[in-house]
């Protein structure tokens, strides 16, 4: 038997149709405005470098004194009058206290390991404290070093843990903005050279890239433990050298034809 098609059947048909056609519309529409258009910018990425011999104009030197005593008590006052006799020596050479400070003070037990004759088992007993106490100048009279380095020693310093030339905060500044500027140059010139037999010139930057300014180490001169009984008297004089410094600028270009 044939059924007849009534007409809220077919108008129910048409708005289903409708319906599922303008979804089908909309998500196009939304696809299209999510994608970017590819582009069509001319570029040439190229990384400038600038590379300067800097003279150090900071020095640091790191003296360290230990003292072994029964006590706690005993070795930190101990310990405390051999720091003010190294103070003393290297302020006499006009080095400002502000150009010294504590960057360690530690006070520890110390054990003698043994083995009991009677049970033959090992244990500890406890013959004295140890103090450390560091000291560190930096000062900007490199010409004293080896001057500092002596009066510390006679005045009981029996450690020089580091003697070092490296740069002050201001001098890293100033060094660092003439670096990036110069990197920046070098990477406009690269492409311009790049650009020559290619008939395509410079119209513009996209993008610019500077990278951290890193710091060469400072330069170690003089590291040495020393005998409480023995004299030190530094045989060479301690002279700075330049440091070596760069950096690099990464830039986009924009480029168009001649």
């Amino acid at each position: 038997m044939n059924k007849q098609v009534t007409l809220p059947a077919i108008a129910g048909l048409i708005l289903v149709f409708a319906f599922a056609v303008n979804l089908t519309l909309a998500e196009n529409q939304a696809e299209a405005e999510t994608t970017p258009f590819p582009s069509r910018e001319k570029v040439i990425s190229v990384t400038g470098t600038a590379t300067a011999s800097v003279e150090p104009d900071l020095l640091v030197v790191t003296f360290g004194m230990e003292t072994q005593e029964k006590t706690a008590k005993e070795a930190l006052s101990k310990n405390s009058a051999s720091m003010n006799s190294v103070v003393d020596a290297i302020t006499s050479l006009g080095i400002s206290s502000d150009e010294l400070s504590t960057s360690r003070l530690s006070i520890y037990p110390v054990y003698d390991n043994y083995r009991d004759p009677q049970t033959e088992r090992y244990t500890q007993e406890l013959v004295g404290y140890r103090v450390t106490n560091t000291l560190t100048v930096e000062t900007t009279q490199l010409g004293k070093a080896a001057d500092i380095i002596d009066n510390a020693v006679s005045s009981g310093a029996n450690r020089v843990d580091n003697v070092a030339f490296t740069l002050s905060p201001q001098k890293q500044i100033d060094v660092k903005d003439d670096l990036l500027g110069k990197a920046v140059i070098n990477a406009k010139k690269k492409a311009e050279n790049a650009l020559a037999p290619l008939n395509h010139k410079i119209i513009g930057v996209k993008a610019v890239t500077l990278s951290e300014f890193g710091m060469p180490p400072p330069i170690p001169m003089y590291a040495t433990a020393i005998a409480e009984d023995a004299s030190f008297k530094s045989s060479t004089p301690v002279f700075s050298s330049d440091q070596d410094i760069s950096t690099t600028a990464s830039v986009i270009f924009l480029i168009g034809s001649n």
